[in-house]
């Protein structure tokens, strides 16, 4: 094998200045995810991150998860660096709460009974003040002990359950702090004022703000593209929780997730109301944020934001689920409101790579870089292999399938056929953990690798070069300096900290020569006898990679998003079955296709009336 260096600098100093500064991401989120500590003693490991909270404060974001033992900040949404602070649950946060008053950021846990809320300045230092050592208990609710006694009959009237968990903080613009929380498939959401003076104190009564109406609300129902049920048909109620309050144009969002992060149906909905404690309507555009398919799968519980630049964002969970129920990522996508307040995320291509925006940026989906998997289904070639698992597995748009090698040493390669020479644009890394062994954070515990290209197989040169990484990247995403026209991608091996080295998928991002797919001509929809369901018969189109099934309540705000494979889409008889509508709304469906050419003018936009 010859490599051939390529010439960096005269490529960078060729491009435009514009060029140089737009900088791309995917989903995941690229962060050095941590083990975690619960299966220890099952001998389960792995990395996970749930539960978003990213809080701009003074010059930075600041990003809290669940389970991590500390947090992240970055200055651009792109570089994130992990911090281990000072002061710490010694159970580790669950879904914390955080919240900025533009001088200081305070922190809060989810707790079943009274717990610290924490104070800094400077977060970015890692140092955190008591605010109170002690929050106070929340009116009416039972201890943990206590609730026990009441499965049978349910809490007393008046009773709330043990809390505050899932917790969410919002600083109204008089200054006024609401704190709101719940996570359960029997309880509501509730919230309360409180004084922050310390030692806090609730100067309301709380609140039940709202529930979950799976029989009105098809997307709240739990399961696999919300069937209601486990794999084997046993039922399940949905949740609710990830409370966070968002006020835009004098009304207040209150964001909730459902129906469970297992699964692929988790998002995030909203009710909207004129009072921080409402009461608050149903928003029948309802979910917010939803992606049930692609590689990423799941958008519930997390946070919303504006950047330093005015554009609005949105967090969610992915779900990985393959060492166990709660392994997961992390997830941003872009949104906004429109002119009479209809809040809205767009997840189409949103797992594909996405420009960052420098500046205020209208219309979210031009972010989307153009960019496709030139990796799917491509043939693939392993140095060395364990048992099963295959290196067709690392091309499969599926993270709970995986190659693994025959032994984690520096030089094992895994190299994709691209089928002919395709303009590469970047590259991401995905690591699986497979017996990987590790429960704690570990000094050695990092990531490092080089991409390498080629257009007939023989001659290599470097695409990106990770040899000297210092940190962890379960989900590395590598932009090249520069885009290459290249046939052959491979990735060489440096090290892991895990037992084995194990990649689900090595996804390669870019474009064809080829023309975009054409306009879907044969779109049909069906609305269900059952309301909370739509039928979309989709005629194939024959250069098509994928699909996107899009839908909303007007035919201009087709906001929601179902991508899909061509070959998934075959396998379901060219059709598929959309379970996320809401009773009695009027909705408007369209499909697009795309390829590595482009994508398709959309199909015509087909109305969808509710059923009286």
């Amino acid at each position: 094998m010859r490599l051939i260096l390529p010439a960096l600098a005269a490529a960078l100093l060729a491009l435009p200045a514009a060029a140089q500064e737009a900088r791309t991401w995917a989903n995941p989120v690229d962060l050095d995810y941590k083990y975690n500590f619960e299966q220890t003693h099952q001998g389960i490991s792995y990395r996970t991150g749930a539960d978003p909270v990213i809080v701009p404060h003074r010059d930075r974001y600041v990003l809290f998860q669940t389970l991590a033992d500390g947090y992240w900040t970055s200055e651009n949404l792109l570089d994130w660096t992990y911090v281990q602070p000072n002061k710490w649950p010694f159970e580790s946060n669950v879904a914390p709460a955080a919240v900025s008053d533009g001088e200081r950021l305070y922190l809060m846990q989810s707790a079943f009974e009274p717990r610290p809320l924490l104070v800094s300045e400077h977060p970015e230092t890692g140092h955190w003040d008591w605010h109170t050592r002690q929050l106070p208990p929340v009116p009416g609710a039972v201890s943990r002990g206590e609730e026990g006694r009441f499965t049978d009959t349910g809490l007393p009237e008046g009773a709330l359950p043990p809390g505050p968990w899932d917790p969410g903080l919002f600083i109204d613009d008089d200054g006024k702090w609401y704190l709101y929380w719940g996570s359960s498939n029997v309880y509501p959401i509730y919230g309360a004022g409180i004084d922050p003076t310390p030692p806090v104190r609730f100067v309301s009564e709380p609140r039940a703000l709202g529930r979950l109406h799976p029989d009105e609300h098809g997307w709240e129902r739990f399961g696999r593209d919300h069937s209601g049920g486990q794999p084997d048909g046993t039922a399940i109620k949905p949740y609710i929780e990830g409370a966070w309050m968002t006020k835009h144009g004098g009304r207040y969002y209150l964001q909730y997730g459902a129906p469970g992060t297992e699964f692929n149906a988790y998002a995030n909905g909203v009710w909207v109301g004129d009072d921080p404690l409402g009461p608050f309507e149903y928003a029948n555009y309802n979910p917010i944020s939803y992606k049930p398919g692609g590689f990423v799968e799941g958008a519930g519980h997390g946070s919303t934001f504006q950047d330093r630049h005015g554009n609005w964002w949105n967090t969610g969970t992915p779900w990985i689920g393959h060492n166990w129920t709660f392994e997961r990522r992390i997830a941003m996508f872009p949104g906004g409101f429109t002119d009479d307040g209809q809040m809205h995320f767009s997840s189409r291509f949103g797992d594909y790579p996405q420009r960052m925006p420098t500046g205020k940026v209208d219309d979210p989906d031009s972010l989307f870089t153009g960019w496709f998997p030139l990796s799917y289904k491509a043939p693939a070639e392993a140095s060395s292999t364990q048992g099963e698992f295959t290196a067709d597995r690392a091309t499969d748009e599926n993270p709970r399938t995986f190659w693994v090698a025959g032994a984690n040493r520096a030089g094992e390669t895994l190299t994709l056929d691209l089928g002919a020479t395709k303009r590469v644009h970047a590259v991401q890394v995905n690591y699986a953990d497979y017996q990987s062994g590790i429960y704690a954070e570990r000094p050695d515990i990092r990531t490092r690798f080089r991409i390498l290209w080629s257009r007939d197989g023989a001659d290599w040169r470097v695409f990106a070069d990770l040899s000297d990484s210092e940190r962890d990247r379960p989900n590395a995403y590598v932009e090249g300096e520069r885009p290459v026209d290249a046939r052959f991608i491979r990735y060489e091996h440096g090290e892991v900290a895990a037992a084995h080295l194990a990649i689900s998928d090595l996804r390669v991002f870019g474009t064809s020569d080829g023309q975009p797919p054409e306009r879907p001509a044969g779109v049909r929809v069906e609305r269900g006898a059952d309301q909370r369901n739509a039928t979309v018969h989709i005629a194939p189109v024959s250069t098509a990679l994928g699909y996107n099934v899009r839908w909303g309540v007007a035919p201009d705000r087709l906001f929601l998003t179902y991508q899909i494979y061509a070959d998934d889409l075959r396998d379901l008889g060219d059709q598929l079955e959309v379970r996320a509508l809401n009773t009695g709304v009027d909705y408007w469906f369209a499909v697009e296709a795309f390829s590595p050419g482009g994508v398709s003018p959309l199909s015509r936009v087909v109305a969808v009336p509710a059923r009286d």
